[in-house]
């Protein structure tokens, strides 16, 4: 797909209030992009927005899976603080994301139209809905997945079929439309009718999230590839090319140079036995974690280290590629600051303003992150990592039970080093039960 030939005149770029474009993939692996590594991807827009601003390989998701990760992007607290700890309609059923801020409702305040245009996965009654959390328009489905031109979800405990596609709180149907598509052209709509002032678009693909779908032509240009990794090329590419829409709207209308565009991925790539192929209940290994170890569900690094780049022409530099250790809850601090030229004094928010260090290239002061999922626990303290009954598998046996390691010498995890290192392993362990302990309730 091109960018759309006919567009309004254009707007003069604004010199205050930056726009913002959140772009945000669903199952995509640290290593699934071309400016990422992947050599057999075809990835043109990607790769030119990290040419236009920051790429940050050492980026993570505050979860493993789908829910919690979007609840600590939304909200910049840790996904337990933000009340959303597992995946929404999972075995521990949880309704959807508690009342609170939003960086909607904040960007909402502050004079910015916001809307959202793909996967919610925050709660399927209205009352948790997007349009509840701070989003004016709202266009795409609830629950965690839909067949990409059906819109269907098939998935689930009970397998009962489920029309899932929302335009605000009205059902609408667009059968034999490929999802990702649609959802790129409701965003670049959403830019066009709002080129007028500040606006705030959140853009979360379900691609490339199972079930396995492509539109025939995309398939076809990586017909040399295996057949997983075929399909999940022939994903991306389409999503690639819905940015592309996205980002030449943004071009047309004179607006590029004073929007943040933040691309990531909510969590590491999926093994699961739902990745379907071709009707057949086979998981395969598609999505690729770029030699991390680990996958979707589990805190080892290719569970949570996301490929992510932010561009903002107008403030940050251009072809950069930052050791900033930074997580999805640093957004809404690091997006506040950029609008209000100061960092949020908000003490309910986890995350911090990153915008200086990514202004400046340096990466600032070592910090501690932590995680706590499906009984694993992780933190980071600069170079160091230590884990508690790491998920390795989708077995759930198959755990380590603890380790400490070194990612900057052992970026895959491979050697442990908790007895090498005694004191720092105890330290940090230490640390991590105590942080953890605060959100056990």
């Amino acid at each position: 797909m091109n960018p759309i030939n006919t567009r309004p005149t254009a707007v003069p770029p604004r010199a205050d209030r930056p726009n913002v474009v959140i772009i945000y993939a669903d199952d995509l692996g640290w290593g699934d992009l071309g400016c990422f590594g992947a050599e057999d991807f075809d990835t043109p827009a990607l790769d030119g927005l990290a040419a236009s601003g920051v790429r940050l390989p050492q980026w993570y998701s505050n979860s493993p899976v789908c829910s919690p990760s979007r609840a600590a992007l939304l909200t910049g607290r840790h996904p337990a603080h933000a009340g959303v700890e597992s995946i929404l309609g999972g075995s521990r059923h949880t309704a959807g994301l508690p009342p609170q801020s939003t960086l909607a409702s904040s960007l909402g305040e502050r004079g910015y139209a916001t809307g959202i245009f793909g996967k919610w996965h925050l709660g399927v009654d209205p009352d948790y809905g997007p349009l509840k959390r701070g989003f004016d328009e709202h266009f795409g489905f609830l629950a965690g997945c839909v067949d990409y031109y059906s819109h269907i979800y098939y998935w689930g405990e009970q397998h009962n079929p489920l029309h899932d596609l929302w335009e605000g709180e009205d059902e609408v149907w667009l059968n034999g439309e490929y999802l990702t598509t649609v959802i790129a052209r409701r965003a670049a709509d959403f830019i066009t009718r709002n080129a007028d002032r500040p606006f705030f678009c959140y853009v979360p693909f379900n691609a490339p999230h199972y079930p396995m779908h492509a539109p025939a032509e995309y398939v076809a240009q990586f017909a040399h590839l295996p057949e997983g990794r075929q399909m999940m090329a022939a994903m991306v590419k389409a999503m690639d090319d819905g940015i592309a829409e996205i980002l030449g709207t943004l071009a047309s209308l004179g607006l590029r140079e004073n929007t943040i565009v933040l691309f990531s991925s909510d969590n590491g790539p999926s093994i699961e036995e739902r990745n379907w192929l071709n009707g057949e209940e086979i998981s395969y290994n598609g999505g690729s974690a770029g030699g991390l170890r680990g996958h979707k569900g589990s805190l080892l690094e290719g569970g949570i280290r996301v490929p992510t780049i932010i561009s903002w022409p107008a403030r940050l530099p251009a072809g950069q590629s930052s050791d900033l250790v930074g997580f999805m809850a640093d957004v809404v601090p690091t997006v506040l600051e950029a609008v209000d030229g100061t960092a949020p004094a908000d003490e309910t928010i986890d995350g911090r303003s990153l915008l200086p260090q990514l202004a400046s290239g340096t990466t600032g002061p070592d910090r501690r992150l932590f995680w706590k999922h499906d009984g694993q626990l992780a933190v980071r303290h600069g170079r160091w990592k230590v884990v508690l009954n790491a998920c390795d598998s989708l077995e759930a046996d198959v755990v380590v039970p603890e380790g400490l390691y070194d990612l900057d010498e052992d970026p895959g995890e491979q050697r442990d080093l908790s007895r090498t290192h005694p004191e720092r392993f105890q330290r940090m362990r230490a640390e991590l039960t105590d942080w953890a302990a605060r959100w056990t309730g």
